[in-house]
């Protein structure tokens, strides 16, 4: 972040921001977690129960991350206890033990989106940005970042999302409150339930955008196989359109993909669906 003008700028007024809301919130703050790339994330205890402070680098992905979590009210995501707009900092239920899903090899991962994905999709409306007009954003971009990125991968990968984020837009079906991100690294083991979804990049729109992270989630394996056995179990159980859901996977994957570090994964995704 640091080689980023804005994002260096959060960066380094991050400590007082951390002791600002430390203070506060009347929190014991731990160390942070490994992993976080736009956001700054530990451990802490507030009135002796244990919790979780998150601040966010402001950015676009993350605005209404705090909105969604309220409308789903704890039902399969991490509770939101408190929130502070200004300085883009959330308090959140701390899930115990907290093992996030693409680390349990003895557990099922489909089964577990199955059961979570439903619960969040729930009617809502504002304020969260439409699927259309963030599927517009991607398309508006696509081939310059596949340009600047050194045409990393085929032409034909990227003229299927571009075709498909020019048609699919303007004919989706029910608008719901979705999770885009809902991959194994965003679900964690809780003894108040199995597993909670975290960290929401949320958007409006239609149920097929929704397992396009589990799809690609390289975590769970990019063989063939994988990747084909997801996309069938998905849309199978959760009854959903499978040339919507190829369309919609294949588009936010490639548009998502070259500024990513998993990139070479993320094409293999691509070419295993388009050549199913």
């Amino acid at each position: 972040m640091r080689d980023h003008p804005v994002a260096s700028t959060w960066l380094a007024a991050l400590p007082a921001l951390v002791e600002e809301v430390a203070e506060r919130w009347d929190l014991e703050v731990g160390q942070p977690y490994d992993g976080a790339s736009v956001s700054w994330v530990a451990p802490a205890v507030r009135d002796g129960d244990d919790v979780v402070l998150k601040l966010q680098w402001p950015h676009p992905e993350c605005e209404h991350e705090a909105a969604a979590l309220v409308a789903w009210a704890g039902d399969g995501a991490a509770a939101l206890l408190a929130h502070d707009p200004a300085r883009s900092a959330l308090l959140l239920e701390r899930c115990t033990p907290g093992d996030r899903l693409a680390e349990r090899p003895d557990v099922e991962p489909v089964g577990v989106f199955v059961d979570l994905l439903p619960r969040l999709w729930t009617e809502a409306t504002e304020p969260f940005r439409p699927l259309a007009d963030e599927a517009a954003h991607w398309r508006s971009s696509l081939w310059a970042n596949w340009s600047d990125a050194g045409e990393p991968c085929e032409r034909r990968l990227v003229e299927a999302a571009d075709s498909f984020l020019r048609d699919l837009p303007g004919s989706q079906g029910e608008q719901v409150l979705l999770h885009q991100d809902l991959h194994g690294d965003n679900v964690l083991a809780s003894d108040r339930e199995p597993w909670l979804a975290i960290d929401p990049k949320p958007l409006l729109g239609e149920r097929e955008l929704g397992v396009a992270a589990a799809v690609r989630d390289f975590a769970l394996g990019t063989e063939r196989r994988a990747v084909l056995d997801r996309f069938d179990r998905l849309t199978a159980e959760l009854g959903l359109d499978r040339e919507r859901t190829l369309g919609w996977t294949v588009a936010q994957t490639i548009a998502w993909a070259f500024g990513s570090g998993h990139a070479a994964h993320h094409y293999a995704t691509v070419r295993h669906l388009l050549d199913r």
